[in-house]
């Protein structure tokens, strides 16, 4: 410990970039933070835009001074981004407290829909999941099937020094990620890291996995330069393991 306060806070390139940031006096855990002066904010359905009540789910727009004026050159993205009475679409799911603290949900084009209708957000879940020590990354697929999946890059390191202490070694030269005891250790760490998860639902239960080696990086595409997984992307590069996965 070395006595430094984290505020944590929100934002986008296209606001400047802060809008919302927690306070000393209300740094509340798992929120992104109150409005900063002159800063509006919305959260509406995201098929009709009507406003929804505080405490739902919605899509997150914005309006204040630091939200940007327009894309440079481009009026066609501008128009979609920002309507005209100023509300700037930040793509974001997310909702509000009573005190106005913004949380954060996820993206809503990330929003995986299984057979049974219910909509899932990747983000909170793949948050929960890389409290394990084992995992280092992980992307959540599952659009139209009956329950979620995953690919998961494991902490090659701690998972090193967990197997260096089984009676069995799995480790010969490589480490061999098909091994039965390594996919029951990541499914125990899974089980329990979302069932702990504030807000477990069974349909946030991770079905087949499958683990890979290849890390997500911004050189070799899978990562955003603000190392954000490019979701369609991995989709695509890994689109036979996945379809074998729900088989």
């Amino acid at each position: 410990m070395v006595g430094i306060e984290i505020l944590g806070g929100y934002g986008l390139t296209e606001t400047s970039p802060i809008t919302h940031v927690r306070r000393p006096r209300r740094n509340l855990r798992g929120a992104d933070g109150q409005p900063l002066p002159n800063t509006e904010t919305r959260i509406v359905d995201p098929d009709t835009r009507q406003d929804v009540p505080v405490g739902k789910q919605g899509l997150v727009l914005l309006r204040g001074a630091q939200v940007m004026q327009g894309y440079y050159k481009n009026p066609e993205a501008t128009a979609k981004a920002i309507d005209p009475q100023g509300w700037f679409d930040t793509g974001d799911l997310g909702w509000v407290t009573a005190q106005d603290d913004l949380i954060i949900t996820g993206r809503a084009k990330d929003t995986i829909v299984l057979t049974n209708g219910e909509n899932i957000e990747p983000q909170p879940i793949e948050d929960a999941c890389l409290r394990s020590p084992y995992v280092d990354q992980i992307m959540l697929v599952g659009q139209d099937q009956r329950s979620l999946g995953a690919l998961i890059v494991p902490n090659f390191e701690a998972l090193e020094k967990w197997a260096a202490n089984q009676p069995n070694p799995v480790v010969n030269g490589a480490i061999d990620l098909s091994s039965p005891a390594i996919q029951e250790l990541f499914r125990q760490e899974l089980t329990r890291e979302v069932k702990n998860r504030p807000g477990y639902r069974a349909d946030d239960r991770i079905g087949p996995m499958r683990l890979i080696h290849e890390p997500f990086t911004m050189e070799n595409g899978l990562l955003t330069q603000t190392l954000k997984i490019r979701r369609a992307v991995v989709m695509d590069r890994y689109r036979g393991m996945i379809d074998e996965m729900f088989a």
